[in-house]
């Protein structure tokens, strides 16, 4: 800043001559730091007529090459990059093959992150032009190719997200899903930790002006309004936000270890479904943060490497198990006297009226003057059906858990029983920006296995971009297999994964 007052007046131009000087000298110094950037984007939405779509869907692609280092960032608007409906696993394999080919970027320097939205039905379009649109906008990025410099900053916001295991009394934990009930209210004792950390990086032109913004959150992307809508969810709001704030740079979200996290208003019955508002405070997180970082020199690093990880071999166990805990809490429901409507009328009077649901209170009274307790025993007849038809209920929420249970682990019984394999290879990605670490990986990594990595990690800030590079559903902490939580029946690795998987991930960041 040129403060005008503290210069005298016949060396204002000769300041001024120095400050311009100095600028042009700092954007040459900015310039010889080698770096290159370039970034693209093609819409990837369905074109379905009859669909509904809140915001389109996105393939967005930065290229960043320093000496003889090339990384392509790709961050699509998609549930995950194969495993999964919306894009085949074929995809990846074919997007590399083509990046390679035609552009002689190694597939191995290509990170293809999903947003990991996923609103229900038909969201994109059809695979061969999902390919097509998602390599033109490599193609057009490694193009599109300028001197540029990089930034890394870490920001905050813990508005936004929750853990949603829910840990209970007896020590296991309930996970908040529209696929069954919450737990009571006198049954939880707690919830779990989340990680606010929100990582940035500053790509700006040599000349100061913004090029990219890549930021990285964690928070799953569930639905957008109650009907279902095609959407990017909140970080659609978030990267319109930063572009229109930045002077023309392209936003990109990094889906981080959002395994086990949600959004807070996730299952709010009173309210309309909304997700703006949280993209406006992950927007502005991003942009706070993003003032404060100075672009210069930077590395730029890069290590791709598999790792075996076991499947689980305890699926049919558990089936059984959970067979035979349904099979109890059915017998539960055994002399139920009450339907519906009786529990409702019978409900509401002893809700209302504790002392004299049966009647006026005179009617009691004379009742007792007169000897007779009809009035009271039938209370007390009515007050033991309605607690039995209460624990049905409660019985009934059970059992829709376990019912999503089951059909979970027989589902990922199949698919380990049809891989033929009792492993699975992992594709792991480390990569060094700065100061900063990337780490991808293609599973749902849940909060405690990031922190316990982000803890131990040589250098900081490390950030875990899940859902990159393949699907492998959940990654929970091998502590968590027994505690019920949803993440760990919807995974198909055995609790060994996570000693094999940290171990591989040190090993790399030393050597980063």
């Amino acid at each position: 800043m040129v403060h005008l007052f503290e210069v005298e007046g016949s060396d204002i131009g000769a300041h001024f001559q120095s400050q311009m000087m100095k600028t042009s000298e700092d954007q040459q110094r900015k310039a010889a730091t080698g770096w290159k950037a370039g970034a693209a984007r093609n819409e990837i939405t369905t074109q379905e007529n009859g669909t509904r779509v809140l915001d389109p869907l996105f393939a967005r692609a930065l290229v960043l090459t320093v000496e003889a280092t090339t990384l392509a960032i790709v961050t699509m608007d998609v549930t995950a990059i194969g495993g999964i409906c919306d894009v085949n696993d074929t995809f990846l394999p074919g997007l590399r093959e083509r990046v390679e080919r035609q552009l002689g970027i190694p597939g191995s320097r290509l990170l293809v992150n999903a947003s990991h939205t996923h609103p229900p039905g038909e969201i994109l379009c059809d695979e061969a032009t999902l390919l097509e649109r998602t390599f033109d906008a490599i193609r057009r990025a490694q193009e599109n190719q300028v001197a540029a410099t990089v930034g890394i900053g870490s920001g905050f916001e813990d508005g936004i997200t929750m853990n949603r295991n829910l840990r209970l009394a007896d020590g296991t934990h309930w996970t908040i899903r529209h696929a069954y009930p919450s737990p009571p209210d006198e049954a939880v004792a707690g919830i779990g930790r989340i990680d606010p950390e929100v990582g940035v990086i500053r790509i700006d032109h040599t000349d100061g002006t913004s090029l990219a913004v890549v930021y990285h959150f964690a928070c799953h992307l569930l639905f957008g309004d109650a009907e279902g809508s095609v959407t990017a969810n909140f970080p659609a709001t978030a990267s319109r936000i930063i572009e229109e704030s930045c002077g023309g740079a392209m936003a990109f979200f990094l889906q981080g270890a959002a395994g086990d996290v949600i959004d807070v208003s996730f299952k709010d019955f009173l309210r309309p479904r909304e997700v703006e508002s949280h993209g406006v405070r992950l927007g502005l997180a991003v942009l706070r943060e993003w003032r404060r970082i100075v672009p210069g020199p930077a590395v730029l690093k890069v290590i791709t490497e598999t790792v075996a990880l076991p499947r689980r071999t305890d699926l049919g166990d558990r089936i059984a198990r959970l067979e035979k805990e349904r099979d109890e809490w059915v017998d539960t429901l055994r002399f139920t006297s009450l339907n519906f409507r009786d529990f409702l009328l019978l409900y509401h009077r002893h809700l209302a009226h504790p002392d004299f649901p049966g009647g006026p209170s005179y009617e009691y009274l004379r009742e007792a003057a007169l000897g007779n307790e009809r009035r009271k025993q039938m209370d007390r007849f009515n007050e033991e059906n309605l607690r039995k038809y209460l624990e049905n209920i409660r019985a009934m929420e059970r059992l829709a858990r376990l019912c999503d249970e089951l059909a979970t682990l027989r589902r990922h019984l199949e698919i380990n029983r049809e891989s033929g394999s009792p492993t699975v290879t992992t594709e792991l990605q480390a990569i060094r920006l700065g100061e900063a670490t990337l780490l991808a990986a293609p599973l749902e990594v849940l909060t405690e296995v990031a922190l316990k990595l982000k803890a131990a990690a040589p250098r900081r800030p490390l950030w875990i971009a899940g859902f990159s590079n393949g699907y492998l559903h959940y990654g929970p902490p091998a502590a968590d297999y027994d505690k019920r939580g949803y993440e760990v029946t919807e995974c198909f690795l055995a609790p060994e994964w996570e000693a094999l998987f940290e171990a591989k991930v040190h090993e790399m960041l030393a050597r980063l």
